[in-house]
């Protein structure tokens, strides 16, 4: 028989071994990215024989071809089918070989890591230490993908311990804007969104959620159709439509009693049981609280709502004066609240002090912050707004006494126009008279170059002309057209224009223009009343501009504040 019972353990050792290898050989095809999602796949399917095996040979790979990167990875998946004290052996050799590389999502993932790991085998108290300690580590790094992770399962604890709008805020935020966020995770945070409104009584939002989760995922992902097909049972056990709720917990009862999904068993006996207390059926509500109490001894997964259903028990069998069960109860429901007490109370009072406290000063600090660049800002405005002010008030001073020495010249000029006029006849009679005397004298010395003296009073007896008939005022005057027309070169013409008139031809030209239009403007009314277009084409100007630039520099003021002044001495 001995021998029989060792020849049939071999021939079942060496078919698993080879059908292990079979499978072993068959991943050699399979690059780690492959590799990462046929471990996923496996493992969402609950097939944990096939994800493991996955792990394993991934970090067996990636040891032989020493790379660090993909053995850290290996141990994150050898950690997840494993009891929490293996699962903490491998995220401790994962810690060691992160330190030899050089990637900013360590030392975070570690903490992270850890945090599940607590959170799964329900030691909330680790659980949260090892989030916030993650959660620090990642915004060092202003890491935005493992600051959500973080945050969110945080939240999860927040839930635990009834803060639900709290953690409703924190959901529907990462729900929304997280786009670094993979599906998986995404439809974590909607599956607890959904369950966290039902608890806040925001039903509407919850029955958005619950029936896009039932329509998307009917016919294409079982386990996530249960998923919200018991948080419609919650639902319709909320609004207290009972039977309605019995149905769909029922059917999610058959589903995951075929899984090792924990927590999901709990929660539906737990709302089945509730659905019953609701139609009064206290047999079957005991039924499945009893349940509840055989699979938390199994599994030692324990929740916030187990008080509810030992009281229940308890009520229960002393009505029905069962003493044992009675004693039995208390005493599980002594131990469970230990438990629950313990936990509670630490992530009650830790979440405050080390989650929602340094948000809350940070946010107190962004705040300070905000207020004073707006102050800083206010000062600066109000510097820049008084300096324009400043610089407003003295150009319009500047302006304003510019414009009164404006006026002021051009009052002089209207009022001296006749006796200007006076004086430029009588210097033009000096300037006859000088033609033939100081020229005489002075005229080698006055000239540079020689110049006959009765050719240099010819052009000055021309020039006599050229302003008394005010040839002036024709367009097109150059200094070669006017040589040409009193039959000289224009080189002469424009030495004896220097010397005698102390001006090149140019400024010659223009100041007799400019002479002419400040007399004439001030006797002339109607010549005064002309558009300035037509007036600079009389004076001899090519355009406008010409002439009122021509005029501001002759004499000092703008042609519009002299043709004011004009304008009065005229009313």
């Amino acid at each position: 028989m001995k021998i029989q019972a060792l020849i049939l353990f071999l021939i079942g050792y060496n078919l698993l071994y080879a059908q292990t290898n079979i499978k072993t050989d068959s991943l050699k095809n399979y690059t780690y990215q492959e590799l990462q999602e046929k471990f996923y796949d496996y493992n969402y399917d609950g097939k944990s024989d096939e994800s493991k095996l996955i792990a394993q040979y991934y970090l067996s790979k990636a040891k032989q071809e020493k790379n660090n990167s993909q053995i850290a990875e290996g141990y994150a998946f050898m950690y997840v089918n494993e009891n929490e004290e293996n699962a903490l052996k491998y995220i401790d050799s994962m810690s060691v070989v992160s330190k030899k590389i050089n990637e900013d999502i360590y030392p975070t993932r570690i903490y992270l890591l850890k945090a599940n790991i607590f959170l799964k085998f329900n030691n909330q108290k680790e659980a949260l230490n090892n989030y916030i300690i993650g959660l620090k580590y990642a915004k060092q790094r202003n890491n935005k993908r493992q600051i959500a992770l973080a945050e969110t399962n945080i939240a999860y604890l927040n839930n635990y311990v009834g803060k639900h709008l709290e953690a409703a805020l924190i959901l529907r935020y990462y729900m929304d804007n997280a786009d670094y966020l993979n599906e998986n995770e995404v439809e974590k945070i909607r599956v607890n969104l959904a369950d966290t409104y039902i608890e806040i009584n925001k039903l509407d939002s919850a029955n958005s959620l619950i029936n896009r989760g039932l329509r998307v995922f009917k016919n294409k992902d079982t386990y996530r159709y249960y998923q919200y097909l018991i948080l419609s049972g919650s639902y319709h056990l909320k609004l207290k439509k009972y039977q309605m709720a019995i149905d769909n917990l029922l059917q999610c009862k058959k589903y995951f009693f075929t899984t090792d999904d924990e927590r999901n068993k709990n929660y539906t006996l737990y709302y089945l049981g509730e659905s019953y207390v609701g139609i009064k059926q206290k047999q079957k509500a005991v039924q499945n609280f009893a349940e509840i109490d055989s699979l938390i001894q199994k599994s030692d997964y324990i929740f916030p709502e187990l008080r509810r259903v030992y009281t229940y028990l308890i009520d229960y069998y002393k009505e029905k004066k069962d003493k044992e069960k009675q004693l039995f109860y208390i005493e599980r429901f002594l131990t469970i609240d230990q438990i629950l007490d313990s936990e509670f109370s630490y992530v009650s009072r830790e979440l405050p002090r080390r989650y929602d406290k340094p948000n809350l000063l940070k946010e107190k600090e962004a705040i300070i912050n905000e207020l004073a660049t707006k102050k800083i800002f206010f000062y600066i405005s109000l510097g820049v707004l008084s300096l324009i002010l400043w610089l407003f008030v003295y150009l319009y001073y500047k302006t304003k006494k510019s414009e009164k020495q404006h006026r002021k010249i051009a009052q002089d000029l209207v009022h001296s126009v006749y006796e200007s006029h006076k004086v430029r006849k009588e210097t033009e009679t000096q300037n006859e008279n000088l033609s033939y005397t100081e020229p005489q004298e002075n005229l080698k010395d006055k000239t540079t170059r020689v110049i006959a003296e009765e050719v240099a009073k010819t052009i000055l007896k021309e020039l006599e002309l050229f302003e008394s008939k005010e040839h002036f005022l024709k367009k097109g005057i150059t200094l070669a057209t006017l040589a040409k027309k009193i039959k000289t070169n224009s080189n002469y013409l424009s030495e004896i224009i220097n010397t005698h008139k102390g001006k090149n031809f140019n400024a010659y030209l223009n100041d007799l223009r400019i002479d002419y239009a400040i007399s004439r403007l001030a006797k002339d009314k109607k010549f005064s009343s002309y558009k300035l277009a037509i007036i600079a084409e009389e004076l001899g100007y090519n355009n406008e501009q010409a002439f009122t630039t021509a005029f501001k520099k002759k004499t000092g003021t703008p042609l519009t504040i002299y043709l004011k002044e004009v304008e009065k001495e005229n009313l």
